[in-house]
């Protein structure tokens, strides 16, 4: 007899792949017994059944990396916990280089793999070929060795999750479609089921590739894409032995695994083919796609190459299946900020086998505590953009996004497709002007500009590419002179009404109790003390606030404001990112150049630092702030895009005066590394606290009322941190800096390096990065060490400074 749908439960799953499996696996784990999980036809019939099924463990930042290392740990006891066979091996995992561009993005990956505890060997063309005796290594340079990765049945890994969740009391309902989730006054409360309606506290969309349909009926925005992905499967073969490792050959796009006795060749092409771009049938059940042996021959030409006896065994399957990906190649998880109680898992990317058991862990932690576990920025969904669910935007990109999972993950890379979608005012002036343009949430941003006779175009490497004496250029006219930036990026929120200064005093550590026209910056913290936000907040009336904010974090900062609103509170949040343009004029002769077009006193006395006032400029009127993001005395001037390139074509005029240049978001980057500013998202996140991350001064204690994560941070302080944010000069001057490079100090290592660029000032590379100790850190532990850094395998000396190595007493910014 068919089990009953409940009337009402805790949690309701909504999607049977391996994803939605673990997460009802590890609810019951912690102590949520009260769930179940509905597929509208079988367990794995979507995309899960057709995977690799490959456990890897490297990926591209500490908790990513940590969450597949769960994974793969998860896997090796399963079968024992639940009795079901997953057909898990640990025969390691192969991957190689024919270039050296390749081989440096594989040694800078085996460097970071030290920080976070994962052996990972450097071979040479002869140590590749003695892991994998077929390979063909005559045009290969080198390649990388992780014992540890593997292989298992993703069939057998799903089913032996959701008996677990049986197990611990969840209950699985299969051929029950989900036909809408229940909302009531902005909150997920159920689901409509063809079999009845089930009432939910929570409700978590793990619908693999019909999420973004299917979420997009409640105004839910989950960008993912179906493409089509390609494998074969040989015939037996006396040179394919069950030893033999994973192999990744990223330069010819291939994998390859063994699979009793036969070889499994997968794809991931450089233009991919997007797939049901008008839906996906409502019956379609472990569906295969029709084939494109033309698309796939490439390949097939690559392995017989790299394989030789590809040329002599037979294919006995060609298989085209969908998989969904996304506009940024990394997976979406966590709370739409659309809907309250609503959890997302879904867009894995082809990663899913071996994410699954780690994003099942932490999304049921994050349900259970209101919070992630662990610095999740990277895949929350909240990253997302409204525009980046648009049905064209996505079929274009994932085209590039499939194949970029096998790319070099150059430094500065810029997405080529799906371009052009947001501009500022002034794109066609900077065009002009030669800007070579970079894409951050949508936005086309200058990132460099060439000079004339130069193509503004990039020529990716891990040396010093092609702009960077040019962006060097830009950074010593900010230092040295005067520089104009468009950072019509930066998002912006207005909260007014009567009790906006309370609400956000709450949630900001800083005390916003200003008088108008002037600028605080400050956190937003959770509860446990770490950091939501870095912005700043300008004061434009009793009434009237201004946040500003960084163009990444647009939609999940308003998510954060609104969600520790009170209900009754009068006051309300009002995104208008769109209605600014934000000119900096940046450098000593800053004012020299502004002074010129406004009758507005802009000296020290009458115009100090963190004021923000209404001047008049040109003909137009304008908000100029006097705040930086590159350590030097200037104005942000926040513009009505109407009047923005009457501003803009003024202040060029006046600047020409003082020899102006124009400047790029790398040189932003490189000036505000140089001045030790944190960048959230890379050098602070929800795992930093203030105290850690050296921003204590942006800390009001005493401030009546408190703050949110107020305890936390009192509690921290008393008993003192196991880390410190650290700046560190190379003494290389040749020696490059991009992020995730070992920290090594007295020999030992200490942390890695968040973020890095040159530092032309200062005359070597900058980085930021953490300094950690069990036993505690504090000002003297840092300065008595003796530091190094990693570079593709070699520990280069550096300078470590717990103040800013550039203007450590910014007198320059309050000139």
């Amino acid at each position: 007899m068919a089990k009953e749908l409940p009337k009402k439960t805790r949690v309701a799953i909504v999607g049977g792949g391996v994803i939605g499996c673990s997460i009802a696996y590890h609810l019951t784990k912690i102590g949520w017994d009260d769930v179940i999980l509905l597929e509208r036809k079988q367990l794995t019939s979507g995309t899960t059944w057709h995977a690799a099924g490959l456990i890897g463990q490297l990926r591209d930042s500490q908790n990513m990396t940590k969450l597949a290392k769960y994974t793969a740990e998860l896997y090796l006891g399963l079968e024992e916990e639940t009795g079901q066979a997953i057909g898990y091996k640990i025969n390691g995992s192969l991957s190689t280089a024919t270039h050296a561009g390749r081989m440096e993005d594989l040694a800078r990956r085996a460097d970071m793999a030290k920080v976070f505890g994962l052996a990972v060997d450097v071979l040479g063309p002869d140590g590749c070929k003695d892991h994998y005796p077929p390979l063909n290594v005559d045009d290969v340079i080198g390649g990388i060795f992780i014992p540890s990765d593997g292989q298992a049945d993703p069939v057998g890994i799903t089913q032996a999750l959701a008996k677990g969740a049986r197990m611990g009391g969840a209950q699985i309902f299969e051929q029950t479609k989900v036909e809408e989730v229940l909302i009531d006054d902005g909150k997920a409360v159920g689901v409509r089921t063809d079999k009845g309606d089930v009432a939910a506290d929570i409700v978590v969309l793990a619908c693999g590739m019909w999420t973004r349909e299917f979420a997009s009926r409640i105004g839910v925005n989950v960008p993912l894409h179906a493409c089509e992905h390609f494998y074969i499967l040989t015939e037996p073969h006396k040179a394919i032995t069950p030893d033999l490792p994973v192999y990744r050959d990223y330069d010819s796009f291939a994998y390859y695994k063994e699979d009793a006795g036969k070889m499994l060749l997968g794809a991931f092409e450089p233009v991919a083919k997007p797939w049901g771009m008008e839906g996906i049938p409502d019956d379609f059940e472990f569906g295969q796609l029709p084939d494109d042996f033309d698309h796939f021959m490439p390949i097939l030409e690559g392995a017989m190459h790299r394989l030789p006896f590809f040329e002599e065994a037979g294919i006995q399957t060609f298989f085209c299946g969908p998989e969904s990906f996304t506009h940024d190649d990394r997976y979406h998880m966590g709370p739409a900020p659309e809907v309250d109680g609503l959890f997302v898992a879904a867009g894995l990317n082809s990663i899913g086998i071996q994410s699954a058991g780690g994003i099942g862990k932490a999304l049921a932690e994050w349900m259970r505590d209101g919070l992630p576990p662990s610095d999740l920025n990277s895949v929350d969904i909240r990253r997302n953009m409204p525009f980046q669910g648009n049905r064209r935007y996505l079929h274009d990109r994932v085209k590039e996004t499939l194949g970029l999972l096998y790319d070099v993950h150059w430094p500065f890379y810029q997405f080529k497709t799906a371009r052009g979608v947001r501009r500022t005012p002034l794109h066609d002036r900077h065009a002009a002007n030669g800007a070579c343009f970079g894409e951050t949430a949508g936005w086309e941003r200058a990132n460099w500009f060439a000079p004339e006779g130069v193509e503004p175009t990039y020529e990716f490497s891990y040396t010093r590419q092609n702009w960077f004496e040019y962006s060097a250029a830009e950074h010593m006219a900010v230092r040295e002179n005067v520089g104009l930036i468009d950072m019509s990026s930066f998002a912006k929120i207005r909260v007014q009404g009567p009790d906006a200064e309370n609400v956000l005093n709450n949630i900001s550590a800083n005390d916003v109790a200003i008088e108008p026209d002037r600028i605080v910056y400050t956190q937003w913290l959770n509860e446990h003390g770490g950091i939501e936000s870095d912005l700043t907040v300008t004061r434009l009336a009793d009434d009237d606030f201004m946040i500003v904010t960084s163009a990444g974090s647009q939609v999940r900062d308003l998510h954060w404001l609104k969600s520790r609103t009170p209900s009754d509170a009068r006051c309300v949040a009002t995104d208008v990112t769109s209605g600014l343009a934000v000119l900096a004029v940046m450098g000593p002769k800053a004012r020299d150049v502004l002074q010129s077009l406004t009758p507005t006193d802009l000296s020290n006395d009458a115009f100090p630092f963190a004021t923000s006032r209404e001047i008049e400029l040109g003909y137009g009127i304008v908000r100029a702030s006097r705040i930086t993001y590159v350590g030097e005395l200037g104005w942000e001037l926040y513009v009505p895009t109407e009047f923005a390139a009457h501003i803009y074509d003024e202040i060029t005029a006046a600047g020409a005066e003082h020899g102006m240049a124009s400047i790029g978001m790398h040189a932003v980057n490189s000036l505000r590394i140089e001045k030790a500013y944190r960048h959230w998202g890379h050098d602070i996140s929800d795992e930093e606290s203030p105290i850690e991350s050296g921003l204590g001064f942006a800390v009001a204690w005493d401030k009546a009322g408190g703050f949110i994560g107020r305890d936390s941070l009192l509690r921290q302080r008393d008993a003192g941190v196991n880390k410190r944010m650290v700046q560190f000069l190379l003494k290389d001057p040749a020696a490059l800096l991009y992020h995730n490079e070992p920290i090594y100090r007295d020999g030992e290592i200490a942390g890695y390096v968040t973020s890095g660029m040159y530092g032309h000032a200062l005359g070597g590379a900058i980085g930021l990065g953490y300094v950690h100790s069990e036993d505690g850190v504090n000002a003297e532990f840092v300065n008595a060490g003796k530091y190094e850094i990693e570079v593709v395998g070699e520990k280069i000396a550096a300078d470590a400074s717990l103040k800013p190595l550039y203007d450590p007493l910014s007198a320059r910014i309050r000139a």
